[in-house]
């Protein structure tokens, strides 16, 4: 079975680096693992469309980079389903939207887990790309691979943050990641992502996350601003999303050129993106 890096480096506590994706397109990963600059590459499948077939070749990607992981990011409804297609694609680790109490925390592990007494999971054995279809679908090796994928949860709902210790409890959590976004919704703040309420949020989920032996990653827009998350003991974050990188540069690059040129906006209206602020 391939090496877990990412697994390696929370085993080992060693800082860990990525960078988010909404395109499936594959080359999109091979330029991340050439850069040789991240971990894992994190497929924001929430937001994003895609099939079977792109999830097969998103695997075939990574594993041209013995140094890359891939997670992917999914939606409730599809938990069961979608882990078990990505796991069976090459994906070593999932990150699993819309937790709001530690029995959902429960359920999350045991999609991912083999069906086995010992792992106590749902996961059964398929022909997937990961065990070569046909080659290793049904071993020891297979099964422990499913131990060692990356579980992590967002805690991003009123119901989350109120059930937090229970939900950093639940075994086979590895890794929590505050969601700004939706928790200022949950509470009735939307889009007051820097509320006083919803910073001190965050700051309780980190303090108990490194309390209890769970880690915490941040999510960064920039490589800038880490400073007080690292004060507080984060070592592993993840940099950027290629739709907000280029957007960004279609409103630096439009404008600088527009202006260049004596062009005015082609429209009146404000563009900004209100992502991430």
């Amino acid at each position: 079975m391939r090496r877990n890096g990412l697994r390696e480096l929370l085993d080992n506590d060693q800082p860990s680096l990525g960078t988010r994706i909404l395109s499936s397109w594959p080359t999109t990963i091979e330029l991340i693992g050439h850069s040789g600059m991240f971990d894992y590459v994190e497929f924001s499948a929430e937001y994003a469309p895609y099939d079977h077939l792109l999830l097969e070749n998103m695997g075939r990607a990574i594993d041209l980079f013995d140094h890359l992981t891939g997670m992917i990011k999914i939606e409730q409804e599809s938990r069961l389903h979608a882990a078990t297609r990505a796991i069976g694609a090459g994906f070593q680790a999932v990150l699993f939207a819309d937790i709001r109490s530690a029995a959902d925390a429960r359920e999350c592990v045991r999609v991912v887990r083999s069906e086995r007494p010992k792992s106590g999971g749902l996961h059964g054995v398929n022909l997937l790309r990961s065990t070569g279809v046909v080659v290793d679908p049904a071993t020891e090796a297979w099964a422990d691979s499913l131990d060692k994928i990356v579980i992590a949860v967002m805690i991003e709902k009123k119901g989350a943050m109120e059930d937090l210790e229970s939900i950093l409890a639940v075994p086979g959590i590895d890794m929590v990641q505050f969601g700004p976004a939706d928790f200022s919704n949950s509470i009735g703040l939307t889009g007051q992502m820097q509320h006083p309420e919803v910073k001190a949020a965050e700051k309780h989920m980190i303090q108990a996350a490194l309390r209890m032996g769970v880690v915490p990653r941040v999510e960064l827009h920039e490589p800038q601003g880490f400073e007080p998350f690292l004060e507080m003991g984060i070592k592993h974050f993840n940099v950027g999303t290629d739709v907000k990188s280029y957007f960004t540069w279609l409103q630096k690059t439009g404008s600088v050129m527009r202006k260049t040129l004596g062009l005015k906006p082609l429209t009146e209206l404000a563009i900004r993106s209100t992502y991430g602020k």
